[in-house]
Parts: structure tokens; C-alpha cells; sequence
């Protein structure tokens, strides 16, 4: 039977067991079956890392015993599994099954690339969500705080790094990239980093020892190769940039958890062309906390913050305080968040469509009053 005791030198400590998971294991304790935690999936099976003696051991393991049409529970990397070692298909070249996923604390969730409405899990049980941004080009600064939005959802908390520092065009420039970040970010952290020198790296390392991290970004944002400057060797294959557009070429193609060498484990995960809204209400009211804030100055408690009178909002941005992008940001985001919970909530369908039918009517009034009377 698998021992639950928790300690400093227990074999899944290094991959993020602690005393929690082990609660949550206990039901399945006396079952024969062990803990996992899944570092690969592939196409419904995934390789799980397990205890062996007092090291561990990867073995692949089947998924069809939790297989289901809901893809917020379909398996994925960082997930902690029940897993049975004893009933592998041995034959099939799997050496576990599946039996149940332990609850997840945290997790990376980003609408689906396809037309339905269905949330993608990226990443389960991760701490901090290292959001990469290439130096070199010019900051999407509104792809920072959509980044920043879900991780905060999600219950991670957000890291955004900046790398390629040595070719942003000298210090002076990288601090200005820094706060240009940072006030798209408040509250987060922002790091410049340059995997070809080392600058940041030891930084960097230190913020992320002991704990779960998954690392996300674009394309071409030089995710492999900070990847391999924080593992210590060449996991990931890295390609160079695309000379005729400056964009990148996916060169990881799983998400793959693997272990840092100053403790903890980070995932991998390929680039994201890519990163819908969804249902991310409390993340983006915490990105733009500075939105939020100035919006209880305004007379009117459902303000718009376009035209109406006493908006505090509006008066921000006339005043310089608030930059108009920032609004802009925030009122898109927000647009496409409660567009997305609006396909499975009919309540807030119905509002919507009043607030536009309602809008429409003030449309009309406020153009008759303009022409005035017809004669």
C-alpha cells in the first residue's frame, strides 16, 4: 500500500506532493492503486510520474476509465491521478491505467480554438503562470492583460517575463519595456530576462523554486529556449524566427512537466496563437483594478463609462490619469468575456439582449431630438 506519510525526502516531493494531495488520495489508499502526477499527454494517453522505492519512475498509462465529453475533466499535464499499476495493458505498451484525477487546486483555462463553447485546460495545479514576451518586438500590451486575466481566474499567480533583453536596444529601453508591462499588470511581477547571457535567469529561478509553474506565450516569444536556460540543458528544440514576418515556429509541440534543478517543476506548453476569454469576470476586475477603482467614483453604478454624465472613468482619461488604451483593453475584454458565459447562460443572453435593445432605443431618441421636429 502506498505510504501517505508526507516528509522533505517522500519521492513525489520534487513533482508537488504535499499533505493535501495526500488527504485527497486517501480514499483510494487501500485500493491497491498509487498517486501520479500526469508530465505528458498524447492523444488520450499520457506518461505519469510515480513512486518507486525512494525515487520515481515515468510509466504511460491509459485514460479510458476517466474518458468524458466534458473537456474541463479530460486529463491534462499537472494534473495528480489515481493510478493503477497492477492492470496495465502490459501488451499495448502501457504500464498503468488511469482510475481518477485528484482534485485540481488551480488551473490555466482558456476558451477552445474551435467554434464551440467549450474551456480548454492548458495547466492543472500550477503556482505561478510565466507569461513570455519577446524584448525584441514591439509589447502587445492588451495580449498581457488577456494572459494576465485568465492566470489570475485560474487561481495562479502571474509572472510576465520579458526575454531576448539583449537585443531590446540597451538598458535604458528594457526599463522602459518593464513599466510599460508593469502598468499593464498591476500587482504583477515583471522580470527581463536574456537566455543567451544569463541576465535574470538566477532571478528568475529563485521566484519559481519549490513550486508548480507553467510557461506560456506566443510563438517565436523564446519560450524553448528560456525553458532550457531554467532546466540547465537542451530539452526543447529551438528555431529561429521567420525572416519574412518576424513570427516564430511552434517548436514544442506537448505540454511536458518537467523538473528544475532549483526545485519545483515547470510545463511547457506549445505556442499560443491564439487565448480566448473564459468566463474570467474576477481575473479581469483584478488586471484592471485600477478600471474598477476609479470606476466607483461614477454617479451612476452600471455606468458604461462612454458617455455618461459623471463617468469618474471618462474624467481619468480626459485628465491623462487613465490611458485611453487601457479602457479600450478593458471594454474589449470584457465584451468577449460576457460574450462567452452568454453561450451558456441563458440569463445573461436575455441581458444582453436587453441592454442592446435598450441602447438601440436611446440611439434613436438621441438622433430624433438631433434632426428636431419634422415638418
Amino acid at each position: 500500500m502506498f505510504d501517505l506519510d508526507f516528509s522533505a525526502a517522500h519521492p513525489l516531493t520534487a513533482h508537488g506532493w504535499d499533505d493535501g494531495f495526500a488527504e485527497s488520495f486517501t480514499p483510494y489508499a487501500g485500493q491497491g492503486f498509487v498517486p501520479g502526477r500526469i508530465v505528458r499527454v498524447d492523444r488520450g494517453r499520457v506518461d505519469v510520474v510515480v513512486p518507486e522505492g525512494d525515487g520515481v519512475r515515468t510509466v504511460p498509462a491509459d485514460t479510458a476509465l476517466v474518458a468524458t465529453s466534458d473537456p474541463m475533466r479530460v486529463p491534462c499535464t499537472g494534473d495528480w491521478a489515481v493510478i493503477d499499476l497492477e492492470n496495465g495493458l502490459t501488451g499495448d505498451h502501457l504500464d498503468g491505467v488511469v482510475r481518477a484525477l485528484l482534485p485540481r487546486r488551480t488551473a490555466f483555462l482558456r476558451s477552445a480554438s474551435s467554434k464551440r463553447s467549450e474551456g480548454q485546460i492548458l495547466a492543472a495545479n500550477v503556482d505561478h503562470a510565466v507569461i513570455a514576451v519577446s524584448s525584441a518586438d514591439a509589447l502587445d500590451l492588451g495580449r498581457i492583460e488577456r494572459f494576465v486575466s485568465l492566470a489570475w481566474e485560474g487561481g495562479a499567480q502571474p509572472l510576465v517575463v520579458l526575454t531576448k533583453a539583449d537585443l531590446a536596444g540597451g538598458p535604458d529601453t528594457v526599463a522602459h519595456l518593464v513599466a510599460d508591462a508593469e502598468s499593464a499588470a498591476p500587482g504583477v511581477q515583471v522580470l527581463a530576462v536574456s537566455s543567451a547571457t544569463g541576465d535574470g535567469i538566477d532571478l528568475l529561478s529563485a521566484v519559481l523554486a519549490g513550486g508548480t509553474s507553467v510557461l506560456l506565450g506566443q510563438s517565436g516569444a523564446g519560450k524553448s529556449t528560456l525553458a532550457n536556460a531554467l532546466l540547465g540543458e537542451e530539452v526543447q528544440l529551438v528555431q529561429a524566427i521567420r525572416d519574412r514576418d518576424g513570427k516564430g515556429r511552434h517548436t514544442t509541440t506537448t505540454r511536458d512537466l518537467r523538473a528544475l534543478p532549483c526545485g519545483g517543476v515547470l510545463i511547457d506548453t506549445p505556442g499560443l496563437r491564439g487565448v480566448g476569454m473564459w468566463d474570467a469576470g474576477a481575473g479581469l476586475a483584478r488586471t484592471f483594478s485600477d478600471v474598477e477603482s476609479l470606476a466607483e467614483g461614477c454617479r451612476f453604478h452600471d455606468c458604461a463609462h462612454e458617455a455618461e454624465p459623471g463617468c469618474a472613468v471618462q474624467e481619468a482619461v480626459e485628465s491623462g490619469e487613465l490611458p485611453v488604451r487601457r479602457l479600450e483593453s478593458y471594454r474589449k475584454l470584457l465584451r468577449e468575456n460576457q460574450r462567452i458565459v452568454a453561450k451558456t447562460d441563458a440569463r445573461l443572453r436575455a441581458e444582453l439582449r436587453r441592454d442592446w435593445k435598450q441602447k438601440q432605443a436611446l440611439g434613436r431618441h438621441m438622433l430624433e431630438r438631433k434632426r428636431g421636429p419634422q415638418r
